[in-house]
């Protein structure tokens, strides 16, 4: 639901002047520079089927359940790079802005789960329905296969509450997701690493240990 007559191209434009510019590229993890005596915008015109360009993530149009369940979070994808294999992506690009949340007889956050895709989730600003504790800045990664869900704050919250109408304001984040693994960088580990993020759901509890309907609880039943 990304309008394409929202996403913004540049008009053509080149500068000529001297000056000194420093020029930086990366290549597999490494940063390389050089040194130039005039602008490195010195071009005409491009060529091709690849254009830059930027969208404003306000603009994305957003569609969910009026009735029941919480949908894939796929309905939020903005941008998206198919793979060979139907049904995965190399990757796609998601966002989970403000919008309007309504299903009924259901629990609203997402679902505990893992996949056939790695999520790499960032919070912008605002708050993460399924994360209490997500700070705007922080990002968390599950690979491929890795189970997770709400941490407890948000599981606690959504299992009490009243499920009127709530419109979630004022946040704003997003998720690469894709069917390939993502790896961690030695600085972003050494310097960034949640050594206690598994803390989050540390005082969920095993709700159906008690339930009528569980068919271990009966009567005669020989752990």
């Amino acid at each position: 639901m990304a309008n394409e007559r929202d996403f913004l191209y540049p008009t053509a434009h080149f500068e000529d002047r001297d000056c000194d510019f420093t020029v930086v590229h990366k290549l597999q993890g490494a940063l390389f520079t050089t040194h130039k005596d005039h602008s490195p915008f010195n071009v005409v015109a491009w060529h091709g089927n690849y254009s830059p360009f930027k969208y404003n993530l306000e603009d994305f149009v957003v569609v969910n359940s009026v009735s029941v369940e919480h949908l894939d979070p796929s309905i939020f994808t903005v941008l998206t790079c198919p793979s060979n294999s139907p049904g995965t992506a190399v990757a796609d690009f998601v966002i989970f802005p403000p919008r309007w949340i309504v299903q009924k007889d259901t629990f609203r956050p997402p679902y505990y789960h893992r996949n056939c895709m790695s999520e790499f989730m960032g919070n912008i600003y605002g708050n993460y329905d399924a994360k209490k504790g997500f700070q705007p800045g922080g990002a968390s990664l599950h690979n491929v296969f890795t189970p997770h869900g709400p941490d407890f704050p948000a599981f606690d919250g959504a299992s009490n509450a009243d499920l009127k109408p709530v419109y979630m304001e004022g946040t704003q984040s997003f998720m690469f997701e894709s069917t390939y693994i993502f790896y961690v960088t030695e600085w972003a580990q050494n310097n960034f690493l949640d050594d206690g993020y598994i803390n989050c759901w540390t005082d969920l509890k095993n709700n159906f240990r008690d339930h009528p309907d569980n068919p271990y609880n009966q009567v005669g039943y020989v752990d």
